[in-house]
């Protein structure tokens, strides 16, 4: 029973947190697609700066984030303190949560961007001439050209990202443990406390296999509903 109340939690706060990454990282990430340039030395620039979150390793954001945030000397940190917010991650678990979702946004975000950017550059400049002579809004030119165009790559996009965010470990095992007390301790990190921490290997080989069983559901449901129009 005790681990039954467990798992709900540490369930509840993981699907929290991929949810609100999801909210954040998809319109972020396509808003800034839509505003990176086409050719030149520009596109270049913004290619790689996308591109660099992505190539540092998880515990190595972890270990970045744990410093930047630190409220007596991170950058963050005292930047909040000092315009008046009370932060401290390590002991405010609404702090805790922000600095989390921030570092997964600043993180994760640039691969919806470059996905994003993929579906853009294909498509044929025909399209945005035709628009151009109907005189077609720039929300019109989005939601009818951009948008359809995107939708293979966005449902890529979600679907990678569901993933990670549904199994991220490194993270927030390195820049918070878990803490303050449990309210960062998402689903992955309260099996390894489980598992390792604990020994109790029966329940932990169980809540595991529950875990692996609902992100093949949410993934197959999820990529059901979004190519159900492509197949009909």
């Amino acid at each position: 029973m005790l681990h039954s109340q467990r798992f709900r939690d540490a369930l509840g706060r993981q699907l929290l947190f991929t949810a609100i990454v999801l909210a954040i990282e998809l319109p972020l990430g396509v808003a800034i697609a839509l505003t990176m340039p086409r050719k030149g030395v520009g596109l270049s620039l913004c290619l790689v700066l996308m591109a660099m979150p992505l190539l540092i390793p998880w515990n190595v954001v972890g270990a970045m984030w744990n410093i930047f945030a630190l409220p007596d000397i991170g950058l963050l940190g005292r930047t909040l303190n000092a315009i008046g917010f009370d932060y401290n991650y390590t002991r405010q678990p609404g702090s805790a949560w922000f600095t989390l979702i921030a570092m997964d946004v600043w993180h994760w975000t640039s691969l919806v961007v470059l996905l994003a950017y993929a579906g853009l550059s294909a498509i044929p400049d025909a399209y945005y001439q035709a628009a151009k002579l109907d005189g077609a809004s720039r929300w019109a030119i989005f939601r009818h050209i951009q948008l359809p165009k995107m939708k293979r790559v966005l449902t890529i996009a979600v679907l990678l990202r569901f993933m990670d965010s549904f199994m991220i470990y490194t993270e927030p095992f390195v820049l918070t443990g878990g803490g303050p007390g449990n309210s960062t301790t998402v689903l992955s990190i309260d099996l390894v406390k489980i598992a390792l921490g604990q020994f109790d290997l029966g329940p932990a080989a169980a809540m595991s296999l529950i875990y692996f069983l609902i992100i093949l559901l949410l993934s197959w449901l999820y990529y059901t509903v979004m190519t159900k129009d492509d197949e009909s």
